[in-house]
């Protein structure tokens, strides 16, 4: 897996503390811990760093499913958000449920355990 993280990680997923999971099939698993720098102003994780891992695995699924040698961008995202993290970590699982031949429809959820934390679907873009 090591080289796959190389090819995969970015500057800012690396700022953030995502960590991947698993890739293949049009599917990624990333996790994010929770970080004082994370927090927002209540002292829960920001729902920026919520929808960042999101688009981070979703951009990681069209990948897997596109192949690494082929770059997507992201179109739109909307997200739902399900409740509020004091601590510990968050894992989101993306899976590509529609591949054309210029986008891909994908979705995800994050959780902490069995809980729900939030739901998202995005557009990507083949460039």
């Amino acid at each position: 897996m090591s080289d796959v993280r190389q090819v995969t990680c970015s500057a800012y997923s690396a700022l953030l503390g995502c960590q991947l999971e698993r890739m293949d099939g049009g599917e990624a698993e990333v996790r994010l811990a929770m970080k004082p720098e994370l927090r927002n102003r209540a002292g829960k994780l920001h729902g920026g760093a919520i929808f960042s891992l999101v688009d981070i695995a979703m951009g990681l699924a069209c990948s897997s499913a596109h192949g690494l040698d082929r770059q997507s961008v992201t179109v739109e995202c909307k997200i739902n958000y399900m409740r509020a993290i004091d601590a510990g970590s968050v894992e989101c699982l993306a899976k590509v449920i529609h591949h054309g031949s210029r986008t891909l429809v994908v979705e995800a959820e994050v959780r902490q355990q069995d809980a729900l934390v939030a739901r998202a679907q995005g557009t990507f873009m083949l460039v």
